[in-house]
């Protein structure tokens, strides 16, 4: 899995709508989403601007649901 983030609130609904049914993923209220490696080219293919942040680590994704608890 890759963590990718959107420009804006209105791509990303774009890309969870074209992801669901294709490809598995998650999403955090914080803008990240891990997609499959898969779902890259696929994404682009179709016009959808985003950018790597980099691999789903069981770290990077242990802070993501972190970041969410201490904000709270």
């Amino acid at each position: 899995m890759i963590i990718v983030r959107f420009a804006d609130e209105a791509t990303q609904r774009r890309a969870l709508g074209f992801l669901i049914g294709r490809f598995s993923g998650h999403s955090w209220a914080s803008g990240e989403v891990a997609v499959p490696e898969e779902a890259l080219a696929p994404m682009a293919r179709e016009g959808i601007p985003f950018t790597v942040e980099g691999p789903a680590t069981h770290e990077r994704i242990l802070s993501l649901r972190n970041s969410l608890a201490i904000g709270v």
